[in-house]
């Protein structure tokens, strides 16, 4: 199912129709929809040639990623705190970065484990099932989407992807990696961001040893199988194709030489514009191959994970996309704002030299841990437009 931005203004293209001609009659009339329609039309009497001349209006929009939300029983715990007994509310837990969320066109999260549909199961490591709740705060935070394929995405079996595919439908909030058809598992969602549609794709390199009910339900790596849902995203309508990937090595700042080789065959295809990584709960570096960036791992977003200090390192990153001719995309700019974790409270805070020293530096030296990647640091993203 095609997801739409429902909070974004599209704005509208002025194009610009030149039509001349010798001893003919032109009426020409503007359309409620602001384009520009021929009432009447009188045949040419000479040999003069029809000009036609098209002006190209560059469109562009700025994604915003996050890495992991992997709940664990202490931020259940001081969810449920934030409601006051009355079920659970993660929304304090991401106020400090809604701001910048919702100021991008598209946000893309990734929820790394199975949700609730009533929250009558829950459970922590190592087979989560976490509240509902977090769907419904991450639309309201400015989230559109989330990559859901992780190594945790079977850990309640079929009923738990059913149930988390379900939540996010109820939330308004568009997810990628879980499926409860083939149907559905073969329409990734392809959303409206500033007029540029924009589809999503995600995939995990394993599944903790849970068996597949069917071999639709979750997306495993497979760079052939990920070529092939690219393109055919494209023929649905996608303009720009973002690929999120749950691998790596835990804890490990350095990619793989698998990441990296994945990488290489995924940005090499004319359908992959963009890799977003997560997984390994630590920042890992930015890379660009084929003129398209790969960020390996944003980090943990919101988690309990606090020792040693980077597992409460992420950021925010945001991808400039702008049109460069009719129909083709590249992205111009990269750049993050630095997150930490902050307890008590589990709140994800953005980060300066000032508040959380080690932490920015820790952030800005492991992404440029290639010596290939020296993006700024925003914490507004209206300085990205």
């Amino acid at each position: 199912m095609d997801v739409g931005s429902s909070r974004r203004a599209v704005g509208t293209r002025a194009v610009a129709l030149t039509i001349a001609f010798t001893l003919s009659l032109v009426a020409v009339t503007c359309g409620t929809d602001g384009r520009d329609s021929l009432s009447s039309l009188a045949a040419p009497t000479s040999a003069e040639p029809t000009t036609t001349t098209t002006t190209f209006v560059p469109r562009s929009f700025v994604v915003a990623a996050t890495g992991d939300f992997l709940l664990h029983s202490r931020v259940v715990d001081n969810a449920a705190a934030n409601a006051g007994g009355q079920g659970y509310d993660f929304a304090p837990m991401l106020a400090e970065i809604a701001p910048l969320i919702s100021a991008a066109d598209l946000a893309i999260c990734h929820s790394e484990t199975p949700l609730s549909i009533d929250n009558s199961v829950i459970a922590d490591y190592p087979i989560f099932s976490v509240p509902w709740e977090i769907a419904r705060d991450a639309k309201a935070a400015g989230y559109d989407g989330c990559s859901t394929a992780s190594n945790h995405s079977l850990d309640q079996g079929a009923r738990g992807v059913t149930e988390t595919v379900e939540v996010f439908e109820r939330a308004g909030l568009g997810q990628s990696g879980m499926a409860r058809s083939a149907e559905e598992a073969a329409t990734p969602p392809i959303y409206d961001a500033n007029g540029v549609q924009v589809g999503h794709l995600s995939y995990t390199y394993g599944l903790n040893g849970m068996p597949m009910p069917e071999p639709w339900m979750a997306n495993l790596i497979d760079v052939d199988r990920i070529l092939a849902d690219a393109a055919a995203v494209r023929a649905r309508g996608a303009e720009v194709v973002l690929v999120s990937m749950h691998w790596g090595n835990e804890y490990q700042h350095e990619p793989t030489p698998v990441q990296v080789e994945q990488a290489t065959a995924l940005l090499n295809s004319p359908d992959i514009d963009a890799i977003i990584g997560d997984h390994v709960h630590v920042i890992q570096p930015i890379d660009t191959i084929n003129a398209k960036p790969v960020l390996y791992g944003l980090g943990n977003s919101l988690s309990n994970q606090t020792d040693p200090a980077p597992k409460r390192d992420g950021m925010i990153a945001y991808l400039t996309i702008t049109e460069t001719s009719p129909g083709t995309f590249v992205t111009e700019r990269v750049a993050y704002t630095p997150t930490w974790v902050h307890y008590p409270g589990t709140i994800i805070r953005p980060v300066t030299l000032d508040t959380v020293p080690e932490s920015y530096r820790r952030t800005a030296e492991n992404l440029n841990l290639l010596g290939t990647f020296d993006g700024p640091v925003v914490y507004d993203p209206a300085e990205l437009r």
